[in-house]
């Protein structure tokens, strides 16, 4: 019998695109060097060159709504 909650993806409605696999790419690498902060975490979008909403550099406010956006 198979578990209930196994499938990690089991609420997706499709495949991620090319943008929100670099997007959570770039956040997973933020974490894996101990970055926590939403300053550190925009930091690292832009090292990694992430492309945010409009071409503006990411803030706090623009990731927390990019999240909000991304998670609708």
């Amino acid at each position: 019998m198979q578990e209930q909650y196994l499938d990690p993806h089991q609420t997706r409605a499709r495949p991620p695109t090319d943008y929100e696999n670099l997007l959570g790419d770039a956040i997973e690498k933020a974490f894996a060097a101990g970055v926590h902060d939403l300053e550190g975490i925009c930091a690292q979008l832009m090292r990694d060159c992430v492309p945010s909403p409009g071409g503006k550099p990411w803030t706090p406010d623009l990731f927390e709504s990019e999240m909000k956006r991304l998670g609708a």
